[in-house]
C-alpha cells in the first residue's frame, strides 16, 4: 500500500459518507451525487486493489498476514456495490443514509488494511 495514497482515499470515504448522511438525514432518496460519490470511492479501491498486487513485485511487501489483507479488501470492494444495489431497489432517505454507513466503513476498512500491511513483527 502506498502511505499518501491510503490517506486521500480514506478521506475520500469519510466525506462521501458524511455527504450521503447529510443527504439521507435530509430527506434526498439516491441521487448522482450520493450515488456518484460512492462510485468514486469504489473506483479508488479498484486502484488500492491494483496497487496491493503489484506493491510486492517493487519491494512493498505486507508485513502483516496476507490472508487478513485480502479479505479486508475483497469485502471492501463488495460494500459499495451492495449498497449502491439497495439503494436502486429501495428509493428512500434510509437507502442514501446506508449509502453514508458503507462509504464510512470502507474508510475503516482501508485504516485497517493499512495497519495490517504495514504493522511491525517482532
Amino acid at each position: 500500500m502506498i502511505d499518501w495514497f491510503t490517506w486521500v482515499q480514506i478521506g475520500v470515504a469519510v466525506i462521501a459518507g458524511l455527504v450521503c448522511l447529510g443527504l439521507g438525514f435530509a430527506g434526498r432518496v439516491p441521487s448522482d451525487v450520493s450515488i456518484g460519490a460512492l462510485a468514486v470511492v469504489e473506483a479508488l479501491l479498484l486502484v488500492q486493489a491494483v496497487i496491493a498486487i503489484a506493491a510486492p513485485a517493487f519491494g512493498n511487501v505486507p508485513t502483516g498476514s496476507v490472508l487478513e489483507f485480502v479479505v479486508y479488501l475483497v469485502g471492501a470492494l463488495l460494500l459499495p456495490p451492495a449498497a449502491g444495489f439497495w439503494a436502486l431497489l429501495e428509493r428512500n432517505r434510509w437507502s442514501t443514509v446506508v449509502l453514508g454507513v458503507a462509504a464510512l466503513a470502507v474508510a475503516v476498512m482501508v485504516y485497517r488494511m493499512m495497519q495490517i500491511w504495514t504493522v511491525q513483527q517482532a
